[in-house]
């Protein structure tokens, strides 16, 4: 059940000479032959496996072909998981960063490796686990999002990670632009979402630290009890901000099981019996937290159009040659679902069971 590496895919290897003699130099009494893996799961910064005799650590680089340089800063994230660490221990333990991109090309940061079960939408546990088991882990999903946003971030240093003022304005507005620049077809339901989002932006409902791409598959469990989570993995993206935006993306990877196919096969981890569904995440959530959300649409929106311009991106570093990764010739697919899906919310006025009958 563990999350295991493998091999490294083809175009995405390291240089391990240099990486090893930095290594060394950083960790003097490593012992043994250098050797990498790769851990397969997601679609942005890219995690390796690095064992060197009885020791593993993880490395954290970008992706190959990315110049969003403010979504992939090696520093920053090392410096958020340093100052987390000791105030939050549901991260990994950072030990290094590199900026010297003579060892691999790029910035990149090393920290310690973990060891847990990764909920993935291929995972042959998901069809092993009871209803009441998947409700208990999505319970416990909720809840532990709610006490990261209920962290003292001042406390911990990260005060001035964010600007919490006038965030929700400038994630659509930012979402937008990240679209614009990648941009590949013309999609009409994409549009009017941006449209009505654009409209009908609530005030803000407060700043906490918002993790932004919390997930299933971001989540580490312990293999002994799957409802206690070991840790809260890919900070990338962690910011100050509402944290009611950090629940929409979220209720954006939630996914139903009478949602767009292409969705249940690419985030289908919410799909199986015994899951909370969007609705449900929401009462959760206001339960664990004390914050009160008089209507999530806005929110549910704001994280479909997200996960689109994400993907959208992806895919078109695909499209321009970038990257030769072959899980990205179809993610075309997945923007024109969360369109249509959000258009669907919007028609129908809710954010849960949204096919039509």
């Amino acid at each position: 059940m563990l999350d295991e590496a493998t091999p490294v895919r083809q175009g995405e290897e390291l240089d391990l000479a240099a990486l090893e003699r930095y290594l060394r130099a950083q960790l003097p009494d490593l012992q043994g032959t250098l050797v990498v893996e790769q851990f397969p799961g997601g679609f942005s910064n890219l995690t390796y496996l690095l064992r060197l005799g009885d020791r593993e650590l993880v490395l954290r680089r970008p992706p190959f072909g990315a110049a969003i340089k403010s979504a992939h800063d090696m520093g920053r994230e090392y410096r958020v998981l340093s100052r987390l660490y000791p105030v939050y221990h549901k991260v990994p333990r950072p030990l290094f960063y590199c900026e010297d991109e003579s060892v691999i090309g790029v910035p990149f940061y090393v920290m310690e490796r973990l060891r847990g079960v990764i909920l993935r939408s291929y995972s042959p546990l998901l069809q092993q686990l009871s209803g009441e088991a998947l409700r208990a882990i999505s319970v416990a999903a909720i809840k532990n999002l709610a006490a990261l946003h209920a962290i003292d971030y001042v406390a911990a240093g990260l005060g001035d990670l964010g600007k919490p003022e006038g965030y929700v304005r400038r994630q659509i507005d930012g979402w937008t632009k990240r679209y614009r620049a990648a941009q590949t077809d013309e999609i009409p339901a994409l549009e009017t979402l941006i449209a009505w989002l654009d409209a009908h932006m609530p005030a803000e409902s407060g700043a906490a630290l918002v993790h932004n791409d919390y997930k299933f598959d971001n989540l580490m469990l312990n293999p002994t009890n799957l409802t206690e989570i070991v840790a809260v993995l890919d900070w990338e993206m962690c910011t100050i901000g509402d944290p009611l935006m950090d629940l929409g993306t979220t209720l954006g990877y939630w996914v139903e099981p009478d949602d767009p196919p292409v969705l249940q096969s690419m985030l289908g981890l919410t799909t199986a019996p015994g899951n909370l569904n969007r609705r449900e995440v929401v009462e959760c959530y206001m339960a664990a937290s004390g914050r009160t959300i008089g209507d999530p649409l806005f929110y549910y929106l704001y994280g479909l159009f997200k996960i689109a311009v994400i993907v959208q991106q992806i895919y078109a570093r695909y499209r321009r040659g970038v990257t030769q990764d072959a899980r990205f010739a179809r993610l075309d697919a997945v923007v024109h679902a969360c369109a249509q899906l959000g258009v669907a919310a919007l028609e129908r006025g809710q954010i849960s069971q949204l096919a039509r009958r």
